[in-house]
C-alpha cells in the first residue's frame, strides 16, 4: 500500500490560511469549532488563532436553539451565505409556485383550501394590507400568474386547473382584476378568456416601452404553449439584462412579465434553439474568452444552487486532476436559489481563497504549475445572468439559465477541451450534450450524481429505483484526435453511455458522506481526504477523478485501474493537497 501524506511539510502552509466570513456576518456568542482529523488538529489549528474561529454550527442545531436568521449569520452553513439584500417571497404564494409552475406531467394542481389561500393573499397583497417579507412580489405574481395560464392553455386535463382553483377563480378574480396591475392581469388572462370576465386589459397590454413590447409580443407565444426563435430568445435576453433591481424603471422591464417570460419558457420545455440562446447570449459581454496556453481544459458545470445533503466532491476531485496536467475551471455562484446549497465559492471562501477573479486571472492560474486549475464567478464573468439571482428566488423553480449556465467557457484551452455537467431530470441530459457540441469541445460528458450534482458515488443501487436513469448514469461523447468538434463529422465522434458502478472498480460500497449545509463539513472531509486518510469520502475523490479521465479520452486512461491508481497516488503524495493550498495562496496575488 502506498505511504499516506505526510502531513508536516503542508502544515506551515495551512496555518497561514486566513478564514474567511462573508460580508455582512453577524456572529454568533455560540461556539463550535471547524473540526479536522486528530493527528492534524494540534498542529493545524494551533498555529494560527484565525482558524479557531468557531464556525461549526449546522443548520439543525440553529434550528434547535429555536434562532432566526437576524440573530445568527454563521459562514460554515451554506443557507447563511444569502444575502441580507435580497427581498424574501411571501412562503404561501412560494409553495404554491413550487406546485404549479412546473412541467406538464409534474404540476400537481392546488385543493380547494390551497387555492383559496393563495388567492386571498394575492387579494390582500394587492391591496396593500401585506407589508415586507409577508407582500406577493411582481416575480412571485409574474410567475404564479404565468403557471396558471399555461396550464389553462396547453397543459394535459390532468395538471390543467383542479375544481379548487376554478372555485378560487371564480370567488377572486372579479376582486384581483380591479387592483393588480395591468402586466399581471395581461399574464393571468393574455387573450381575456380563461378567467371568465371577457377583461380586455389582456388583449390590448401592449407594455411599457420598447423593450417590453418586445418582452409582452414573445410572452403571448409561451403563455399560448408555444416556442420562440433563437434570434428572438437572445434578443430579450440582451434588452431585459443585467436587471437592476434597485431601480425597475432602469432595466427597461417589468419582474413581472420576466418572470413569467422565463418559468414559461421551462414549463413549455425549452427546444434546442431556446437553450443555445439562453447558453450563448452573454459570450461576448467581457470581450473574448482568453486562452490558456494548457494541454487539456476540463470544464466543470455543477449546479449552481448547490448541496444540502451530500459531500460536494468537485473541488477536491480538481486538485487532483491537475497534479497530472488535467486543468480544470470551475463555476458557479456563492449563493443560488432554488436549493441555497453549499457550493465551491462557499469553500474557497471560508478557506480564505480569493473568490473574485477575472476569466484573466483564471487563465493565470491555470497556466501555473503549481497550481493547474481555477475557479470564476458568475458575478464576474457574466454578470448580466448574475442579475437574475433575486428574481430567480422569487420564481422558485429552476429557469432555463440554469441549464445553459453549466456550459460555459470562460476561458478556452491551446489543447483539447472536454465539459462536464451534472443533471437530474430525466430529459436534460441530451440536452446539455447538444450544448456541449455546439461549444465546439472535443469530449463532453453529463453525470447523474449525487443530488443533481457531478459526484458519483460508491454506494449500492438502490432496489427501490423504478424509474429514471440511476444516479452515476453517465452519457457522453469524445473525438479521436485533437481537432476541433467543429472539424468532427458524427461518424467519428464516439458516443457512449452507462452505469458507473463503483464495486466493478475495487472500491468497497459505503453510504455517501452527509454535510447538510454544513460548508466546514464538506471542508474537513476534503481536506482529511486529500491529507490521505482512507474512506468513503477518499474513495469519491478518486473515483470521480480517474472515471472521469476515461470517459473523456484523457491520456493515459485509457486503461480505468491506471487511471485510479494515477488519481490515488496525487493524494498520497501530498500533491493535490500542495496544490489547493497555492491556489489558496496565490488567489490573492492576482489582481
Amino acid at each position: 500500500m502506498k505511504a499516506l501524506l505526510n502531513p508536516e511539510p503542508s502544515l506551515s502552509s495551512i496555518s497561514s490560511i486566513h478564514i474567511n466570513t462573508p460580508r455582512n456576518f453577524i456572529h454568533s456568542p455560540i461556539q463550535t469549532s471547524l473540526r479536522f482529523p486528530s493527528k492534524y488538529r494540534d498542529r493545524w489549528i494551533g498555529r494560527n488563532p484565525c482558524l479557531t474561529f468557531k464556525a461549526a454550527l449546522d443548520s439543525a442545531t440553529i434550528d434547535q436553539l429555536g434562532l432566526s436568521e437576524s440573530e445568527i449569520r454563521n459562514p460554515s452553513v451554506s443557507s447563511s451565505y444569502r444575502s441580507s439584500k435580497l427581498p424574501k417571497a411571501n412562503q404561501t404564494v412560494h409553495d404554491a409556485q413550487a406546485r404549479v409552475c412546473t412541467g406538464p406531467t409534474q404540476t400537481k394542481p392546488l385543493s380547494d383550501e390551497q387555492a383559496f389561500k393563495v388567492f386571498d393573499t394575492i387579494l390582500k397583497s394587492a391591496k396593500g394590507e401585506l407589508k415586507d417579507e409577508e407582500e406577493v412580489s411582481k416575480a412571485q405574481l409574474g410567475a404564479f400568474f404565468a403557471g396558471m395560464s399555461i396550464r389553462a392553455n396547453a397543459f394535459p386535463e390532468a395538471t390543467q386547473w383542479s375544481e379548487g382553483e376554478r372555485r378560487a377563480i371564480h370567488t377572486f378574480w372579479p376582486l384581483l382584476v380591479r387592483v393588480l396591475p395591468p402586466d399581471v392581469i395581461f399574464i393571468a388572462d393574455p387573450e381575456g378568456s380563461i378567467m371568465g370576465l371577457g377583461s380586455s386589459i389582456g388583449p390590448q397590454y401592449v407594455g411599457n416601452c420598447a423593450t417590453e413590447m418586445r418582452l409582452v409580443g414573445a410572452l403571448r407565444e409561451v403563455l399560448a404553449g408555444g416556442h420562440l426563435g433563437y434570434e428572438e430568445v437572445q434578443g430579450i435576453l440582451r434588452d431585459v439584462l443585467p436587471l437592476k433591481v434597485d431601480d425597475e424603471r432602469s432595466s427597461g422591464v417589468s419582474e413581472s412579465l420576466l418572470s413569467a417570460f422565463l418559468i414559461g419558457q421551462r414549463m413549455n420545455r425549452e427546444t434546442d434553439r431556446e437553450l443555445k440562446a439562453y447558453c450563448l447570449a452573454f459570450d461576448d459581454e467581457l470581450g473574448p474568452p482568453p486562452v490558456a496556453d494548457v494541454r487539456s481544459l476540463t470544464h466543470y458545470g455543477e449546479p449552481y444552487d448547490g448541496n444540502t445533503r451530500y459531500f460536494r466532491s468537485t473541488l477536491f476531485v480538481a486538485a487532483v486532476r491537475s497534479c497530472y496536467g488535467e486543468s480544470c475551471l470551475l463555476h458557479g455562484v456563492e449563493w443560488m436559489p432554488p436549493k441555497g446549497g453549499i457550493t465551491e465559492e462557499q469553500m474557497l471562501k471560508f478557506m480564505g481563497a480569493n473568490t473574485s477573479l477575472s476569466p484573466l486571472n483564471a487563465k493565470d492560474l491555470l497556466e501555473d504549475e503549481e497550481v493547474g486549475f481555477a475557479y470564476v464567478s458568475q458575478c464576474e464573468a457574466r454578470p448580466s445572468l448574475y442579475s437574475l439571482i433575486s428574481l430567480r428566488e422569487h420564481i422558485k423553480k429552476r429557469p432555463p439559465v440554469a441549464t445553459a449556465e453549466k456550459v460555459q467557457q470562460f476561458v478556452k484551452a491551446r489543447g483539447k477541451e472536454a465539459i462536464v455537467a451534472g443533471f437530474y431530470h430525466d430529459g436534460y441530459e441530451e440536452p446539455l450534450l447538444m450544448l456541449m457540441k455546439r461549444r465546439g469541445v472535443h469530449s463532453g460528458l453529463v453525470v447523474k450524481g449525487e443530488e443533481g450534482a457531478l459526484s458519483m458515488t460508491t454506494r449500492l443501487r438502490s432496489a427501490n429505483i423504478s424509474k429514471g436513469y440511476p444516479v452515476n448514469y453517465c452519457s457522453g461523447f469524445r473525438s479521436p484526435s485533437t481537432v476541433s468538434a467543429f472539424e468532427v463529422d458524427g461518424v467519428s465522434r464516439q458516443s457512449f453511455n452507462l452505469e458507473v458502478n463503483a464495486k466493478d472498480y475495487g472500491f468497497e460500497p459505503t453510504n455517501t458522506p452527509r454535510t447538510d449545509r454544513s460548508v466546514s463539513k464538506n471542508i474537513e472531509l476534503g481536506l482529511a481526504a486529500l491529507h490521505g486518510e482512507k474512506g468513503p469520502t477518499y474513495d469519491r475523490i478518486v473515483l470521480n477523478a480517474g472515471i472521469v479521465d476515461h470517459l473523456l479520452g484523457c491520456d493515459g486512461a485509457e486503461d480505468i485501474s491506471v487511471a485510479l491508481d494515477r488519481a490515488r497516488e496525487a493524494i498520497d503524495s501530498g500533491k493535490a493537497l500542495k496544490r489547493l493550498l497555492n491556489y489558496i495562496k496565490i488567489s490573492h496575488k492576482l489582481r
